[in-house]
């Protein structure tokens, strides 16, 4: 059952040159980041199984920063001004971005992982939407922020819910087009752009489900995801693993942490245990999407709610659980978060027009 409203959310809101941005960004949240990396270097080192240091990853933090800016050249400006606006160095907020990469994924036994669906066309009565869980460990629920921002001489918002520094993780944009993300385990892990940037960088750049899958194509990724999508036409997953793109449309899509596409099946790299629980999260949630169709937002968090779909906290801070539920319409431009555990805390709501 819920409680009680839980504590607002911090909202950055601001339009200017990607640094201006970026400054804005560092500048409301200096203080939480700086001590975000003072906590065990953003927690990597509470939940890696070996610690690791500034100096250690520099080789690895410099790779990606390259690759960031050649893929994602606004965003690596932006990068520049976090680090600006927060008092942190350039490397420091670049680690922010590459939290997962440098965890990397190890076969191990694990029941969380986020899971996405999306609802578009005529079988969404005229209002598509996308929802879901995050999973993460590092009992990132007091990292959560919301981005609502615009670059100067474009008209496009893009409001994100993010973590950390994180300049993108899931979101909508103006144009109608919402985007969220499941990890799904295969390929070499390399120096690219950050699945987590490239969320961002469709939003800044696409107007629907099409112009999102083309940009998405192009991507030099630099970890295996799957990225969910939806616009008022249509809906569509596309799974990425390396240099291979493989895209699923559906009217209603749903999906967890393991590939769906027949191509790419046999790329799977999640353990039994992990591959068990997203199995029987994708069945439970297309059960209940089919026998109650959610028609408010309120609705979709419920369903997200509810366990297997919202992974309970065992107190292990190294695993994986709900730390968010998030329902997204983008035909409205309102996103509705339950923080934390939704199972137990309120929603709130933000909207485009509140900008």
């Amino acid at each position: 059952m819920r409680v009680g409203p839980t504590e607002v959310l911090p909202v950055v809101r601001f339009s200017g040159s990607p640094f201006a941005v970026g400054a804005a960004h560092g500048t409301a949240r200096g203080a939480a980041l700086r001590a975000f990396l003072g906590d065990s270097l953003g927690r990597l080192n509470r939940v890696l199984p070996s610690p690791v240091s500034m100096l250690e990853l520099a080789p690895t933090i410099a790779a990606y920063g390259a690759a960031i800016e050649a893929a994602a050249p606004d965003l690596a400006e932006e990068i520049r001004g976090l680090a600006h606006g927060a008092g942190i160095s350039h490397q420091q907020a670049l680690l922010l971005q590459l939290r997962r990469e440098i965890m990397g994924y190890r076969k191990i036994p694990a029941l969380g992982g986020c899971t996405t669906y999306a609802r578009s066309g005529p079988a969404a009565g005229g209002r598509p939407v996308l929802a879901q869980t995050i999973d993460l460990n590092g009992n990132l629920d007091d990292q959560i922020t919301i981005l609502d921002v615009g670059y100067a001489g474009s008209d496009r918002r893009v409001p994100v819910l993010s973590f950390g520094g994180l300049l993108g993780y899931v979101g909508l944009n103006s144009d109608g087009l919402a985007v969220g993300i499941n990890l799904v385990l295969g390929g070499d892990w390399r120096p690219g752009l950050p699945p987590y940037l490239a969320v961002r960088h469709v939003l800044n750049n696409a107007s629907d489900v099409d112009s999102a899958i083309g940009i998405l194509e192009k991507l030099p990724l630099a970890s295996s995801r799957s990225i969910m999508l939806c616009d008022a036409r249509q809906a569509a997953y596309v799974e990425l693993v390396g240099a291979d793109v493989r895209v699923g449309y559906a009217p209603e899509t749903v999906h967890t942490n393991h590939f769906l596409h027949p191509d790419l099946e046999p790329r799977d790299e999640v353990n039994v245990f992990a591959r068990n629980s997203s199995v029987r999260r994708l069945e439970v949630c297309r059960h209940r999407l089919a026998a109650t169709p959610p028609a408010r937002a309120e609705d979709h968090l419920d369903l997200l709610s509810t366990p297997p779909i919202c992974v309970p906290d065992d107190g292990d801070i190294s695993r994986d659980r709900t730390v968010a539920a998030v329902v997204m319409l983008p035909a409205a431009g309102r996103l509705y978060v339950r923080p934390g555990d939704p199972s137990r805390n309120g929603t709130q709501a933000f909207a485009l027009s509140d900008s």
